[in-house]
């Protein structure tokens, strides 16, 4: 097959034990390669690139236009090798093949798919890699993916295009509802049980220093400290929440729901971390008894 024919040898190999015969998989049992968007467990492909919130029916649609397209393109291939290069069936399928395997190496990879070693390798073999959602959704109106639903008389461009507008409304809207609701847990929650508990630690100090005097610095030093790391998050949170807010008020101000869309992704989005991170730090300072979240520990024991 390497040269573009098949030897005698690999001609009876293959009507022994290819053509004639389906070889035998076994189920296997293991879990190959969890960081793999598209792993191949034994006897199957798996593709877990797919959102828990998805619709099967999406994913599914794609992966059986590019299959189709693929077998088409298959056909032409092995149908020129007979015809031009007057090869046999068998001789042109095997070469056709080859060619898909040394082409398709980049896109192989056995490595976690997590890592950042990965990204670098990625990026090294010339592979997309679109990181968020209005990346990846810009994608489906690229020509080749709308050359690809024409072709194969899926949906037409205007399809895709309504189909991408919804993508992108879906993602505002959610986005919309997570700065919203942080806002207000942060300002109706977090910040007031926060200062109410640091509001108790201060009378603590004070109501020591009445009783001892100058030697309730060594006392209150704990205190102290616990009062400030307060002092520290609070102002952080506010001022976080306040610049995502206002990241809020400009996107929301568009009118192309495309730049809409990766306004919420670049600008207002990133303080989402930030801004959990401080009230993930408070969450530890503030009693517990009057923490009035379930926190995550919690949630494993909610009947």
């Amino acid at each position: 097959v390497s040269q573009g024919k098949l030897s005698p040898e690999e001609k009876t190999e293959l009507k022994l034990n290819v053509v004639g015969k389906i070889p035998e998989i076994l189920l296997d049992n293991t879990d190959r390669n969890r960081t793999s968007p598209f792993a191949f467990t034994g006897n199957k492909f798996e593709f877990r690139a797919v959102g828990s919130r998805t619709n099967s029916a999406k994913p599914m649609t794609v992966l059986n236009t590019i299959v189709a397209k693929q077998l088409q393109e298959f056909k032409k291939e092995v149908d020129a090798l007979i015809e031009k290069k007057k090869l046999k069936k068998d001789e042109a399928i095997f070469n056709v093949l080859r060619e898909y395997i040394k082409s398709s190496k980049r896109i192989r990879f056995d490595g976690d798919g997590y890592s950042a070693d990965w990204v670098a390798e990625a990026k090294r073999r010339k592979l997309s890699n679109n990181r968020t959602t209005p990346e990846a959704l810009q994608i489906m109106t690229s020509k080749e993916i709308l050359a690809l639903f024409g072709d194969m008389e899926v949906m037409t461009e205007t399809e895709v295009r309504a189909r991408q507008e919804v993508e992108f409304d879906t993602y505002i809207l959610q986005t919309q509802i997570e700065g919203r609701v942080m806002n207000e847990l942060v300002n109706s929650y977090i910040i007031p049980v926060a200062v109410n508990y640091q509001n108790t630690l201060i009378q603590n100090v004070l109501g020591l220093k009445e009783i001892y005097g100058a030697a309730h610095k060594d006392l209150t030093e704990g205190t102290l400290n616990l009062i400030e790391q307060i002092s520290e998050h609070l102002t952080a949170v506010k001022k976080k929440t306040d610049i995502m807010v206002e990241a809020r008020k400009k996107a929301n101000a568009m009118t192309d729901i495309h730049k809409k869309a990766f306004a919420y992704c670049e600008d207002v989005r990133p303080h989402f971390e930030g801004i959990r991170r401080h009230c993930d730090k408070l969450e530890r300072l503030v009693d517990d008894r009057a923490w009035p979240l379930v926190k995550y520990r919690e949630l494993l024991f909610i009947k």
